[in-house]
């Protein structure tokens, strides 16, 4: 990825600072379901057009059905804006397709994840082509003509991954380290990748830490990340001391690959706070995740997007280079969780309830982390 694609014109904490800022003036609430009609508009009294919120998969992560889906859907409902809600399921054309019947159907605003970055450019050209905007949320699309990104400081959620794996492996003399990366078609993978080379380069380098291997998982595909991780274990006679693993979904892959194996525990990273990443972490399979305050992203978006269907123009805290313009957007800071803090984050919107996390086996776990 070029520089370019990369630039921002603010720096992430202050972009957060921003945004909060910006959503302290939008809207109070995040939940909820699929299609909503509620009359009551917004400040201007202007009555809003309808959203389209485009989905990516139930498949790369629990977070869109069972976490996106219901925050944007409360979100646009306590905004009086109409909204649907689709999922493409990993199939690029439906994505495309699910896209032109929003437009066709009224959408004058299309908040999209896209499944990579050549289709999601089409589905903004034909979008900018009808005079509805587009709102790349969580993942940008690359030479696209997007009109907003809302997403979190991506570079900031793989640096945290590389230093959650080097805390990890403090004391382990000359570790031998694999990397599961995301998917090559996901700018987002990308942005990760860059930001935990940016800690483990520098000990592969040096020889402090030994590289086994470094592959991208396809589409975020668990079960092809299971196989790709089995062949690491293979090649390397089971020579495996750590793994930097881009979500939680393929460090899971990982740890199953491991117990399969009925090898020992060993460091593996995550991302998205999943209840299965978390109880992970819980019962020492995992040591650490991501948690992004998917809340805050989900009002941050329905803010943009509710002012872009009454036909206002609304200012965004920073922006980022696509590599053909720069995009007014949102940034929000993510944060490491380990077992340590875990419990810090137990009351948020969004993040796995306690019940849930310390459910059978795990409940003594839980209790000896005080949980």
């Amino acid at each position: 990825m070029s520089n370019a694609m990369r630039r921002r014109s603010l720096v992430p904490r202050a972009g957060a600072c921003a945004a909060a800022a910006l959503l302290a003036l939008g809207v109070a609430a995040c939940g909820g379901d699929d299609e909503s009609s509620s009359s009551s508009g917004g400040s201007s009294g202007e009555k809003p057009g309808k959203v389209a919120v485009l989905l990516p998969d139930s498949k790369s992560s629990p977070r869109w059905e069972n976490v996106d889906r219901p925050l944007l859907k409360k979100a646009f409902d306590a905004a009086g804006v109409p909204v649907e809600i689709q999922n493409a399921e990993g199939d690029k054309s439906t994505q495309q397709q699910q896209a032109e019947q929003a437009i066709t159907n009224g959408a004058k605003v299309l908040l999209l994840v896209n499944l990579d970055s050549g289709s999601g450019a089409a589905i903004a050209a034909n979008a900018k082509s009808r005079n509805v905007k587009v709102i790349d949320y969580d993942r940008l699309t690359l030479d696209g003509d997007s009109d907003y990104y809302v997403s979190f400081d991506n570079e900031k959620v793989g640096k945290l991954q590389g230093e959650g794996i080097a805390k990890c492996l403090e004391g382990e003399s000359k570790p031998a380290v694999a990397v599961l990366n995301g998917s090559p078609t996901d700018n987002n993978a990308t942005l990760f990748k860059n930001g935990y080379d940016s800690v483990i380069d520098p000990k592969f380098k040096s020889g402090e830490w030994t590289e086994v291997a470094d592959q991208s998982v396809p589409d975020w595909d668990n079960q092809k990340a299971l196989t790709i991780f089995e062949q690491m274990l293979q090649k390397s006679n089971n020579k495996i001391d750590g793994v930097v693993a881009a979500n939680d979904g393929l460090g899971n892959a990982a740890i199953s690959a491991l117990k399969q194996r009925k090898l020992d525990q060993i460091p593996v990273t995550g991302q998205d706070a999943t209840l299965q990443g978390l109880q992970n972490i819980v019962a020492g399979d995992q040591c650490m995740t991501v948690y992004k305050a998917i809340g805050k992203e989900a009002d941050a978006a329905a803010k943009l997007a509710t002012a872009l269907a009454k036909g206002e123009t609304p200012s965004a805290p920073d922006n980022i280079n696509n590599g053909k313009k720069d995009v007014p957007s949102v940034f929000l800071d993510p944060v490491a969780v380990t077992k340590d803090n875990m419990k810090d984050y137990l009351g948020e919107v969004d993040f796995p309830k306690q019940e849930e996390i310390c459910a059978g086996k795990l409940a003594t776990d839980c209790e000896k982390l005080g949980l």
